[in-house]
């Protein structure tokens, strides 16, 4: 028998992959003053609440554009932009820290909400404002002195880290400071992007007026690519400038970014619970496409390996050997170029797998690459019917025992591969259980 009851336990158990996929994972949400002012705002606010008791750690971005033109006209001042960025002179910049200090207590008040029968209730959350944000001065720019407008010099992400470490949900203003005690006025979207790159975010939110980017057909386009976005053209600026926000982001190392509206009560919850989704994903996967090696990779990869070979952190390969291992190798290609690999040798007698060769390119290690690589050959060493994988390094046993690998003996090797042990190198030997 189907109740309103039980409808709402199944959808709850429907829930329960995306919960534990979010659990601990850290999301940006970019809000502008727009949002602010919309009366969906503290719905949203219940929303982080819910990711907050969920186990995401959560880092908001608050913008206030709005809110500094009010104070400007009430008291006379003209706003004043090039580039849409704010000139922000003396008196401006009085009117700017008021806004942002005003908007922070009303987010911080929304935030400290418990009444009974709320969404609210018991969430107990703790939030922290700080000088996370260290700014210098945008200068003159064709020919206009912006005076106390900034840009991001460095974003404090040890700190906000240890923050969220703690349980607090970390709360930015567009307000930077400099070493020699000046205030700036900053870009919100500068603040967005250079955070969420900084701390390694997972995700950064977008929020917009609209339900995220339309195509030129007007219907929504529920995912785009970085290599892509230059072929949309957005309904409107504000479209436009969410669409160089995310490419930002992605090119600057966050994987997903998504776009989606402040006015809709269910956006958010909806884009991250449901398979569908509700705005548009932009993401940077297809920019970097991780595909199984073909012989016509073999050049790329002793490219990429030899450096390494030099230092003897890797066995030295001929080409003639690469060619006839290759099938066993996954890159991933940027732009046509290798930027990194690894390769699975299975001995399947046994029920185990050699995990080697994992390099990433000096240029663009950081991203997880190497981690990436490692999922998808434990993938495949699962696919193969495997139960464990073993590797042998010389130089990385720590990043192996981050990834969940124990130190064994050599003796616990297949008896193939302890025949082939090069005494000389005494790489160390792990194994990991899948």
């Amino acid at each position: 028998m189907t109740t309103p009851g039980r409808s709402h336990i199944r959808w709850f158990r429907n829930t329960a992959p995306y919960i534990n996929t979010h659990r601990n994972r850290t999301f940006v949400l970019m809000l502008g003053g727009d949002a602010a002012q919309d009366p969906n705002f503290p719905t949203i606010l219940h929303d982080l609440a819910l990711l907050h008791s969920l186990g995401v750690r959560l880092v908001l971005v608050h913008g206030n554009r709005p809110q500094i033109d009010n104070r400007l006209a009430a008291a006379g001042i003209e706003s004043r932009f090039h580039d849409d960025m704010r000139i922000t002179d003396s008196a401006t910049m009085h009117h700017v820290t008021d806004a942002a200090a005003s908007l922070r207590a009303q987010i911080e008040a929304l935030l400290s909400m418990g009444l009974p029968n709320s969404p609210m209730q018991g969430a107990r959350m703790r939030v922290c404002s700080g000088n996370f944000v260290t700014a210098r001065p945008l200068g003159v720019v064709d020919g206009v002195d912006f005076q106390h407008t900034g840009r991001v010099r460095r974003i404090d992400s040890a700190g906000i880290q240890q923050q969220l470490a703690a349980g607090s949900v970390v709360l930015l203003s567009p307000l930077g400071y400099s070493p020699t005690g000046e205030i700036f006025n900053l870009m919100l979207e500068d603040i967005a992007v250079h955070c969420a790159a900084g701390i390694g975010a997972d995700k950064l939110v977008l929020f917009g007026n609209g339900a995220g980017i339309a195509g030129d057909d007007g219907a929504l386009l529920r995912q785009l690519t970085v290599a892509n976005i230059s072929a949309v053209q957005g309904q409107d600026a504000e479209q436009t400038k969410l669409l160089a926000t995310a490419r930002r982001a992605c090119m600057a190392g966050v994987s997903r970014c998504h776009i989606i509206s402040y006015r809709d009560d269910c956006a958010l919850l909806e884009e991250l619970f449901t398979h569908d989704g509700n705005g548009t994903l932009v993401a940077k996967d297809d920019y970097e496409q991780t595909r199984s090696a073909s012989i016509d990779d073999v050049g790329g990869i002793l490219e990429l390996i030899e450096p390494l070979e030099r230092e003897g952190v890797l066995l030295k390969r001929s080409r003639e050997l690469l060619e006839n291992e290759i099938r066993q190798f996954r890159i991933i290609e940027r732009d046509g170029r290798i930027i990194a690999c690894a390769a699975l040798y299975p001995f399947p007698e046994e029920n185990c797998g050699e995990v080697a060769c994992i390099v990433s390119h000096p240029d663009y290690r950081g991203g997880q690459r190497g981690q990436r690589l490692l999922q998808e050959i434990e993938r495949e060493a699962r696919v193969q019917g495997l139960d464990r994988v073993f590797v042998l390094t010389t130089q990385t046993a720590h990043w192996f025992l981050e990834q969940g690998f124990e130190e064994r003996s050599r003796d616990a090797l297949p008896a193939q591969k302890q025949a082939l042990y090069n005494l000389q190198r005494n790489s160390k030997v792990f194994f990991k259980s899948l």
